[in-house]
């Protein structure tokens, strides 16, 4: 099943209760044009709607990276002016609030280049993999380009406040290791085990129960602060749900009858 996507370039394949969101911009390494951070909200608005996407993974299209961030080429265009300039901004922050408020799972597994707005989009993820070798960095610094906080807050929500000032200050490249290192990654494959690891990761999110996902989700963002986390009234809510749900009754039984559960998110 395909979910439909305003961009020829970003598209979206559901199967066995997980979202592939592939990034597909070859003959720009994967670089993000305007049109692409614009099309990000309709498509997470699409996935939410979709019950039988349990989990969201975002990644480079087969043999692509991850992203190599913004489409340099539209800095003398749609970039011009400070006009241009701030309505960009806008559509990037857009687009990351539209992933972080995505009541699913969302996982970034990143191989290659993940630079400059490609950071942004993985930081606004639940959890970072990696594939050995991937390379990350913000050479704003080297572009003369200025993070609004509403972009800045997601990765520093993702490295803290002091990891994220190294970063901007020096535009230095960081590997993979260092990458799990500060704490942005949670996990790095090798590369010949990298998408055997997506797909099982993916596969195990999704046989969860999905109302305790978004349950959790909402209740661990809210405990962290992390950006558009969700109230605490709305928090409990979700948990409610939980416990009046045929999920609940079924993961009981499931238990006892020592089976693997059959979870519908009802």
């Amino acid at each position: 099943m395909t979910i439909s996507s305003p961009s020829s370039k970003l598209r979206v394949d559901l199967a066995k209760g997980v979202a592939r969101l592939l990034i597909d911009n070859g003959s720009k390494r994967n670089a993000f044009d305007l049109d692409m951070w614009r099309a990000l909200p309709p498509i997470f608005a699409a996935i939410d709607a979709e019950p039988e996407a349990r989990v969201v993974v975002v990644s480079g299209a087969p043999g692509l990276p991850f992203c190599s961030g913004a489409d340099i080429s539209e800095f003398s265009t749609v970039r011009a002016t400070s006009e241009g300039g701030r309505a960009y901004e806008q559509a990037n922050v857009e687009a990351f609030e539209a992933i972080s408020s995505c009541s699913r799972p969302i996982v970034a597994a990143i191989s290659g280049f993940c630079m400059g707005g490609g950071m942004g989009i993985a930081s606004a993820c639940d959890l970072r993999i990696a594939q050995e070798g991937a390379v990350f960095g913000i050479p704003a610094g080297r572009l003369g380009v200025g993070y609004p906080p509403s972009a800045m807050r997601f990765v520093v929500a993702a490295v803290g406040p002091q990891r994220a000032m190294e970063l901007f200050f020096t535009a230095r490249r960081v590997s993979a290791e260092e990458a799990l290192e500060i704490g942005y990654l949670s996990r790095i494959f090798e590369q010949e085990s990298f998408e055997g690891g997506v797909d099982d990761l993916a596969a195990t999110i999704a046989a969860n129960a999905p109302l305790t996902l978004r349950a959790a989700k909402a209740a661990i963002r809210a405990a962290a602060q992390l950006p558009n986390a969700p109230t605490p009234a709305q928090c409990e809510a979700l948990a409610k749900d939980c416990f009046d749900s045929a999920d609940y009754m079924e993961g009981r039984a499931a238990f006892l009858e020592k089976r693997a559960p059959r979870f519908r998110g009802r």
